[in-house]
């Protein structure tokens, strides 16, 4: 007889059962094993909201498995992640099983190494029902909305849609940021420099900062000529100078939300890989010379907290590769936000004696780069701050016998200690580096040359669309969602077309702007920030034993029902149009210009004079590339099962079908298209030809 373990992921269960060993059996859930089916509303309204689960489609097999291994367990030990989404899916698993949930056979590991699972294994408690709770409201109340709300919506706009509570106040972040930029009007101001020659023969700027009323904002061009015609003749001569030092802080270790959004910045990761990634580190990987195990902790987490034990691994590592003085003389100590959770640490490495480095080897492209930055950024945050000389000039232009003059100030640093960035520094959102630069010694009283004055036009920008990165930090700092919904949040509004990216952009649609408009003039709590944070807040009090979840649920449905009751009395028979549905192609029956609607399997071309006229035909997608049996056209297509696939436009007369993407490339030794296979290979389809190469990559660039 063994004890029964019981894990979420099939890898993670592998590198438990390696440190448990023989006295342990450990099998995995593969996620959920019971949800509410998405058939039907599976909530009993009228009973409190009772939820109707059921085992999801699938799964059958696998918990006739589970049940059959606990009845020859001794004993059964619930292991899902230490979250509320773990928390529950233990709580499905304990109910299914036919478990006691008063008794401790729950628990938890932070992180998935020998320390951390005899950690864990040696606290067990019972189910947290206030966690599951908080996870079952959440749950409800997204499908009440969506269940109830989508329909609505795809009667207004268009088929097919879905309304989501806090992806739907995601894309009113998004719309309210391009409104923002349409209404800006920018202004002109104007710079003006000075380029000098110092007694030392060193060349150095400095900005205009004013004249002897004080300090001048140079707003037009005649303004900064009269500056330039008054500094005709003028004479340079440096006043005060000061100088000091700054220190530069390092960043604190790595949350969920900072981790998705420096890999956004650095490594042009979506947030969605940044997860996927941060889940295998996590789970185990093979180390060669170490045997598999965690490289990461826990990577749902707000928490900025870290252990004493891994404070001290990570000291150990900066005296031995720095010296004591990179270290600070008393242990930094972050300051954690207000509503931050702190179940978990911060995320960190397991061990942070093993370096990327040591684990390059052991790791694919995407895990080591991710591991690199957890690593350093941990590290960093254990050092001493960087010490800066910083230096500024005051320097007084004035022409002899006038009254007047003109000030410039000349800033500049030089490192007097590195401390953390020897390591790392934080990314910004706008990297440009520092202006100020290193100035010559210079001394009050000195005359300096003159080499050019260097007037410049400017105007103000609007503020910039944001990118997967800014946005995570404005959910964030509005309290919209938590850390593990981010990257979900951001694939699904693009996955429903209401936001496209533009580069490294988020750019509402047509689409997105009516949806957002419909739901801020009919559903204003569905959109609103501040009522989604303070559901947040809701469902964490929930969590904390302080709010029972049933109430929340009822407080937020009943005004919820009434407004969705009187929203489809005011728009009865109304239908909003969206200029990007319309389409140059005429009907082939009446003549009218035809409209792209959404059906089962997809988009289609219809009739926009429907019902009178019923004329539909596929949307057909070029695809840039020729077919390289019969040279037509070749199409993106979609299978009955909504898989895309590629084929000739000449079908059925040509039968050529492929699922390998076309490329705009042409084969050097027949000339005919070529196409890229998921291994990454790009191939010639053509028959008899073979030729076959690597994909070519592009630093930094990720796949769409």
């Amino acid at each position: 007889m063994s004890k029964l373990v019981i894990v979420e992921s099939i890898s993670k269960a592998k590198v438990i059962k390696g440190f448990l060993g023989d006295g342990y059996e450990v099998m995995a859930s593969v996620g959920h094993v019971r949800d509410l089916p998405a058939s039907k509303l599976s909530v009993d309204v009228n009973n409190n909201f009772a939820p109707k689960y059921e085992i999801v489609k699938g799964k059958e097999k696998l918990v006739t498995e589970l049940k059959s291994a606990v009845k020859k367990s001794d004993g059964v030990l619930l292991a899902t992640d230490p979250d509320r989404e773990g928390e529950a899916i233990s709580w499905h698993l304990a109910t299914l099983l036919g478990l006691d949930l008063k008794k401790k056979n729950r628990v938890t590991f932070n992180e998935i190494t020998r320390s951390g699972i005899e950690k864990g294994m040696s606290a067990p408690r019972a189910v947290d029902i206030d966690m599951v709770n908080a996870q079952q409201a959440r749950r409800i109340l997204d499908r009440l909305v969506g269940y109830k709300l989508s329909p609505f919506v795809s009667q207004k706009i268009r088929r097919g849609l879905s309304a989501g509570r806090v992806q739907s106040v995601a894309v009113r972040l998004i719309v309210d940021k391009e409104n923002e930029i349409n209404a800006f009007v920018p202004e002109e101001y104007w710079s003006l420099d000075a380029r000098f020659t110092s007694s030392a023969r060193r060349v150095f700027s400095a900005a205009f900062a004013g004249d002897e009323t004080g300090k001048v904002k140079l707003t037009n061009e005649k303004q900064t000529n009269s500056y330039i015609s008054r500094l005709d003749g003028a004479t340079y001569t440096v006043g005060t100078v000061k100088k000091g030092t700054r220190k530069k802080s390092p960043a604190p270790p790595f949350t969920t939300s900072t981790m998705q959004q420096e890999a956004s910045r650095r490594l042009n990761f979506q947030s969605q890989r940044t997860m996927k990634v941060a889940q295998e580190l996590y789970e185990g990987i093979n180390v060669k010379g170490h045997g598999s195990m965690g490289l990461i902790t826990y990577m749902r987490t707000d928490s900025l907290r870290i252990s004493d034990q891994a404070r001290e691994q990570g000291n150990e590592y900066i005296r031995a590769a720095y010296g004591d003085k990179f270290l600070p003389e008393k242990p930094r100590y972050f300051k954690q936000r207000a509503n931050a959770q702190d179940g978990h640490e911060a995320v960190r490495p397991t061990n942070p004696a093993l370096t990327p480095a040591m684990v390059k080897d052991s790791l694919t492209i995407e895990q080591y780069k991710l591991y690199n930055l957890i690593w350093l950024r941990f590290m960093a945050s254990l050092m001493a701050d960087c010490v800066q000389n910083t230096v500024k000039a005051e320097i007084k232009a004035q022409r002899e016998g006038e009254e007047q003059y003109c000030i410039f100030n000349a800033t500049g640093y030089e490192v007097k200690f590195e401390g953390f960035t020897a390591l790392y520094e934080e990314s910004t959102e706008d990297e440009d580096g520092e202006k100020d630069g290193k100035l010559p010694e210079l001394k009050s009283g000195e005359v300096l040359k003159l080499k050019e004055l260097v007037p410049a036009k400017h105007f103000t920008q609007p503020p910039a669309r944001y990118t997967e990165a800014s946005l995570i930090k404005a959910l964030e700092e509005n309290g919209v969602g938590r850390p593990s919904t981010y990257a979900t949040i951001i694939t699904t509004i693009i996955k429903r077309e209401y936001v496209k990216r533009s580069a490294k952009q988020l750019v509402p649609t047509e689409l997105g702007f009516a949806t957002t408009n419909l739901l801020g003039e009919r559903f204003p709590k569905i959109v609103n920030v501040k009522f989604t944070a303070q559901m947040e807040t809701s469902l964490d009090e929930v969590e904390e034993g302080k709010e029972n979840y049933i109430d929340v649920l009822r407080d937020f449905y009943g005004d919820f029902e009434k407004t969705l009751d009187k929203a489809k009395a005011d728009m009865q028979g109304v239908k909003i149009e969206l200029e990007e549905d319309k389409t140059d192609i005429p009907c082939d029956k009446c003549g009218a210009m035809m409209v792209i609607k959404t059906g089962r399997y997809g988009k289609f071309l219809a009739c926009p004079n429907y019902p009178s006229c019923k004329n539909a035909k596929p949307l057909i997608q070029e695809t840039g590339a020729n077919c390289p049996k019969c040279g037509e056209k070749l199409v993106e297509k979609r299978s009955k099962r909504g898989y895309v696939f590629y084929g000739c436009e000449g079908w059925p007369k040509c039968d050529f079908a492929t699922w390998d993407k076309p490329t705009k490339e042409s084969c050097p030794n027949c000339g005919k298209s070529l196409f890229k296979q998921r291994g990454g290979k790009i191939i010639c389809l053509s028959e008899g030809c073979g030729f076959e190469k690597k994909a070519s990559r592009k630093k930094g660039k990720e796949d769409e």
